[in-house]
């Protein structure tokens, strides 16, 4: 199956907009929510484990927790025993709850270390010892009896279990579930404007990066963008932090700009900028739309980088970024555009996904909105089903490793 199907994922987000772990499954034609057959469990459950298991990715769970459906009699499959206990929580359907086996072999995942989650049951229908058993109980925001549930949860006082809203899609949904302390999977909400008028001015330390991104494009003396740098001690101080994140993979702490560019030189000294650039915000910084930003351009820079130049893929990272850095800095993207210098290649990319780099966005986007036109894109850039779903992948590892 991971040979001819796609990765989605779907964030897990907490009150503060904070990125908790993703929902990852294989890619539906259409928006139906219908339960995967065991050979999809099997294969996404042994194409998830051998990331995870490469040293490349290893680094993917970090802090973070994956969910992946399985059914209770796959539980103790090879498949599924491959994933990592620490971070990974198997959903269960509550229909599969009738089978006398499922209570043993809940019990048998959760002493292995796994969380398992209860998706689409009725709580008041399940027994409290029952419900216990679980680490996370998932219930539609829009359901009916949502908000009984939600009350009936709290009276049972299961103080290891979680709460999770699902089925997410308007803010004032969103904020609803933060205000009541649920844990919520967001679908793409993060990827739409947050209700609000926006400044379309950009702040001080905004325009200062840019015109440390104009500098490098121009290949400035080191000394002028240390001048310039210095004038913010706080922004300096996050520049390095970022260039000293484990996704760099140097063996070496940068002490300094002029030490970056001798180790690094001009080119990946950009995207750090880039970086420093879309957490410079004071209007309603989103920690999931940022956490986005850098899985995106990370992902689209895997999926061009064999098939271009090095320079020309670190430019795709670049692209990635951008294309969401107006809801990042509330700013339309004509304005952002008209306030920085950008290659025609990477502005064609940005406004209309066209280009040497607009295929490679358009592709990294499909893959966030489960669109039926990724196979279509994949073939027309000759990308093989895997080679896309290890660059996701790898893509999440990466970001993971940055210290936003």
């Amino acid at each position: 199956m991971q040979a001819e199907n796609f990765i989605v994922r779907e964030p897990l987000v907490n009150s503060q907009e904070r990125v908790l772990g993703y929902e990852l499954s294989w890619q539906k034609p259409t928006l139906e929510r219908r339960k995967p057959d065991e050979a999809e469990i099997v294969s996404l459950a042994k194409f998830v484990a051998d990331q995870l298991n490469n040293t490349d990715s290893g680094a993917l769970l970090g802090d973070q927790i994956l969910f992946i459906e399985a059914a209770p009699g796959l539980l103790g499959h090879e498949a599924i025993c491959a994933l990592p206990p620490k971070g990974t929580i198997l959903a269960v359907r509550g229909e599969d709850l009738d089978d006398e086996a499922a209570l043993p072999a809940i019990q048998e995942a959760r002493g292995k270390g796994y969380g398992v989650s209860l998706r689409g049951a009725n709580i008041a229908g399940v027994d409290k010892s029952l419900l216990s058993q679980f680490t996370h109980i998932e219930v539609p925001i829009g359901a009916a009896n949502f908000a009984p549930q939600v009350q009936y949860f709290r009276s049972l006082n299961l103080a290891s279990v979680r709460m999770v809203a699902r089925q997410v899609e308007t803010w004032q949904a969103y904020d609803v579930c933060a205000q009541i302390g649920l844990y919520a999977f967001v679908g793409n909400l993060h990827l739409t404007p947050r209700p609000g008028n926006h400044s379309r001015d950009l702040n001080p330390a905004q325009t200062m990066i840019l015109q440390l991104m104009d500098m490098v494009r121009k290949n400035a003396d080191i000394k002028e963008l240390e001048s310039i740098l210095k004038r913010d001690a706080a922004l300096s101080y996050k520049l390095l932090r970022y260039i000293n994140s484990a996704g760099f993979g140097l063996g070496c702490e940068i002490q300094s700009l002029k030490h970056a560019v001798t180790m690094l030189g001009y080119s990946p000294l950009y995207r750090w900028l880039a970086l420093l650039l879309a957490t410079a915000t004071t209007t309603g910084y989103s920690p999931v739309l940022m956490q986005t930003a850098v899985i995106r351009g990370r992902f689209a820079e895997l999926l061009g980088s064999s098939y271009l130049p090095r320079n020309e893929a670190e430019n795709l990272f670049v692209a990635g970024m951008f294309s969401l850095l107006d809801k990042l800095l509330g700013v339309p993207m004509e304005d952002v555009l008209e306030k920085i210098q950008l290659s025609e290649s990477v502005t064609q990319a940005l406004l209309s996904r066209e280009g040497i780099y607009g295929p490679f966005l358009a592709m990294a986007e499909a893959c966030e909105l489960n669109s039926a036109e990724v196979d279509a894109m994949a073939t027309s850039l000759c990308i093989s089903a895997r080679q896309v779903n290890e660059a996701q992948m790898s893509a999440l590892a990466w970001a993971q490793s940055i210290k936003l």
